[in-house]
């Protein structure tokens, strides 16, 4: 996860896709190099998500699977210095404490996605049909 400077919550690194740009895949590697300074190999997708939002419009969110980082590429990880303050890996039972709980749904989400072989539908976070823990 990462601390930005702009807002009290963790988040996870990403971003929009830009204008022109191809999937959301390789927005997400890119959005990735230009906060943390590497290229990731990432893999397949874990989670979709319907992220409706008054303040900032209705979204459409993915998550891919960030794989396993080698030695070379944690030391390679540099933050985008203007954006981002620090990063931490954490685990499940962290996550909630240092998020915002749509996140934090979505971030489990993805986990268990990931541990089912298929990638999850979500709205708001959740499943939709569920109500939000």
């Amino acid at each position: 996860m990462v601390e930005p400077t702009y807002k009290r919550s963790w988040e996870v690194p990403g971003g929009y896709v830009e204008t022109g740009e191809s999937p959301p895949l390789h927005a997400a590697v890119r959005e990735v190099y230009e906060e943390l300074g590497i290229t990731p190999a990432l893999g397949r997708l874990l989670a979709v998500d319907w992220a409706p939002s008054e303040a900032e419009g209705d979204k459409v969110l993915y998550l891919f699977d960030g794989g396993n980082l080698s030695s070379d590429d944690l030391a390679k990880i540099t933050l985008q210095q203007d954006e981002l303050k620090a990063f931490a890996f954490v685990s499940m039972d962290e996550v909630a404490e240092r998020t915002i709980p749509r996140l934090a749904r979505r971030i489990l989400a993805a986990a268990q996605a990931r541990n089912d072989a298929a990638p999850v539908y979500l709205e708001h976070g959740q499943r939709p049909g569920t109500e939000a823990a």
